[in-house]
């Protein structure tokens, strides 16, 4: 069944039944534009398109619709700008659209609840890893390092899948990163313009004894 479609003019145009104008809105029946009170649609509200949820709803939830177009000259087709519902069918739809947004909003509270006891309980097992591979480690600072390495969406060491996994080669990485960055000279090298690899060349030595001497 085609919709009732109301064309929103691009010029001025009079109602062939009660004469009112320019028209905002208006219907073509038999070629002849009529206002929407003419047309019996002057009891509808307007809905802009944007909303495909709360659209869809307000046409399930009422019994007289029609959707309203533009000439697009640029593109010589009619577009779609949004649709006329009954108010009372547009109150339904909008408060259906609030109750899932209410509920999204409360699925998106457990899921980030759900995220951070992961997050913890990850950052924890790092920990202990580093502890286990790095006994001569501060506690605190294996506490540090996990923490840095698995924050979520990082990109850091944790965050990989041989990370995740605890593996040894990831642990170790984060563990030297963190060396790097707080032991040795590596971050004056690269403000004062040395280059990454040179500079990760000249702080190897020390990062190497820094962690030979946590793994006693």
């Amino acid at each position: 069944m085609e919709p009732i479609v109301v064309v929103e003019p691009r010029s001025a145009a009079r109602c062939a039944e009660c004469r009112r104008g320019p028209l905002r809105r208006m219907v073509l029946e038999s070629g002849a534009p009529l206002c929407l009170a003419c047309a019996d649609l002057g009891h509808l509200v307007y809905l802009p398109r944007g909303d495909a949820a709360l659209t869809r709803r307000a046409r399930e939830a009422g019994g007289l619709w029609a959707v309203v177009v533009r000439h697009d000259r640029r593109r010589t087709r009619y577009e779609r700008q949004g649709i006329l519902v009954e108010e009372a069918a547009l109150a339904r739809a909008e408060a259906a659209c609030l109750r899932d947004a209410e509920a999204r909003a409360r699925r998106r509270d457990r899921d980030a609840r759900r995220r951070a006891a992961q997050d913890v309980r990850f950052t924890a097992e790092l920990a202990a890893e580093i502890g286990r591979l790095f006994p001569g480690c501060p506690a605190e600072r294996a506490a540090d390092i996990a923490a840095h390495a698995s924050v979520r969406g990082s990109g850091r060491v944790g965050r990989t899948a041989a990370g995740r996994a605890l593996d040894e080669g990831a642990v170790t990485a984060a563990v030297r990163a963190s060396v790097r960055h707080r032991d040795t000279e590596y971050d004056a090298l690269l403000m004062s313009g040395v280059p990454r690899r040179q500079a990760r060349m000249r702080v190897a030595p020390a990062i190497d004894a820094v962690l030979a001497a946590w793994r006693r």
